[in-house]
């Protein structure tokens, strides 16, 4: 049997982060870390080694794309990294 593909969320949107979790865990993914700012994603990849982030682009502290680079220097076992974001509605 294969093993569960393990993801950390990385947003600083409780409901984005939510509704990613219910989705992932419904298709039998393991959501094993959430992080709710750059900096914060860095420390959990260290931590839970994910297989892959769900990072959004724009967060407190440090935003995505510096977290992203960390990541990708600093980790062993280098997870895949998916950027996203939202973007505002024009009114």
């Amino acid at each position: 049997m294969t093993e569960p593909l393990r993801v950390l969320l990385a947003d600083d949107q409780t409901l984005v982060r939510t509704g990613f979790r219910l989705i992932l865990r419904a298709d039998g993914i393991d959501v094993v870390a959430e992080a709710t700012n750059g900096a914060e994603a860095v420390e959990a990849v260290r931590r839970a080694r994910p297989d892959v982030v769900l990072m959004d682009v724009r967060m407190p502290e440090m935003d995505g794309l510096e977290a992203t680079r960390r990541i990708l220097t600093g980790a062993p076992d280098k997870p895949r990294v998916i950027i996203l974001t939202s973007t505002p509605r024009a009114r």
